[in-house]
């Protein structure tokens, strides 16, 4: 078995639980377009090939076996535009479930660190914010990481600044409350209520208090653990090299704030 198909072994199921479409055939034949699995699956492979969509769909057409393996023929697959257009239809609650599964399938440590960055958007073609009135400069992304594996475990994205990266903190680690032992961050997550809201979670902060002096409470904290939080630099700096260039192709996200 080559690694492409035991990747898309892998995605195919995790795609059908994300979306519902378990018992769906992959092209439907009562006219209704192709499955949101299906779908899901090919975008999936796209980027795991890191090619365009149109080499996608013709290398897709020199491997029968994933199609079959995807649930689709060779005539079924869908025309490169299709895809693309597809691929913006995602909806942004799906896309952070199909994140969720997919870390599950590695070896997770229970020790997580949290940051946030900006992606600019301002390389996007100009006549193409003029056709979708899209005004948006800079997007805001905020990523849970397991410090051991460096697997994403949750994304948050907004287009604004409302709102604190505390709050923003604790709702994040909330969604995975019972995966976490630890989490760490840095000294601008520094506020009393969201040490006291991931405690009330069972998750340990690992964040230390910004003064300059001497504190009891960062002298308490482990220094290796709390230094791991700079995997999230790490995991930031891959994706902006590798994926940076598909946020310009996310209008959805350019009027809302994208939470759970």
């Amino acid at each position: 078995m080559t690694q492409i198909s035991r990747f898309i072994g892998e995605v195919v199921p995790v795609a059908q639980r994300v979306t519902g479409d378990r018992g769906e055939s992959a092209a439907t034949v009562r006219g209704g377009g192709f499955a949101d699995y299906a779908l899901v699956s090919l975008h999936c492979l796209r980027i795991y090939l890191d090619t365009s969509y149109r080499m996608t769909i013709d290398l897709l057409t020199e491997m029968p076996q994933i199609i079959g393996e995807i649930g689709r023929v060779k005539a079924d697959l869908p025309a490169p535009s299709t895809l693309c257009k597809a691929f913006v239809r995602i909806s942004m609650s799906v896309c952070r479930v199909l994140l969720r599964r997919s870390a599950q399938l590695h070896d997770l440590s229970e020790h997580a660190a949290i940051d946030a960055t900006f992606y600019d958007r301002s390389p996007a073609s100009r006549h193409y914010c003029q056709r979708i009135s899209y005004r948006v400069q800079k997007l805001k992304v905020t990523k849970l990481v397991d410090t051991a594996s460096q697997v994403v475990l949750d994304v948050h994205c907004s287009t604004n600044r409302e709102g604190s990266d505390t709050d923003l903190a604790e709702q994040i680690a909330r969604v995975s409350a019972g995966d976490l032992r630890s989490l760490a961050a840095d000294k601008g997550y520094d506020k009393q209520s969201l040490r006291e809201g991931l405690r009330d979670l069972g998750i340990r902060p690992l964040i230390k208090h910004r003064i300059f002096a001497p504190h009891a409470h960062n002298a308490r904290i482990n220094d290796n653990r709390y230094n791991q939080r700079s995997m999230t630099e790490t995991v930031n700096s891959a994706v902006k090299r590798s994926l940076g260039f598909a946020a310009n192709r996310l209008p959805t996200l350019s009027k809302t704030q994208c939470t759970y």
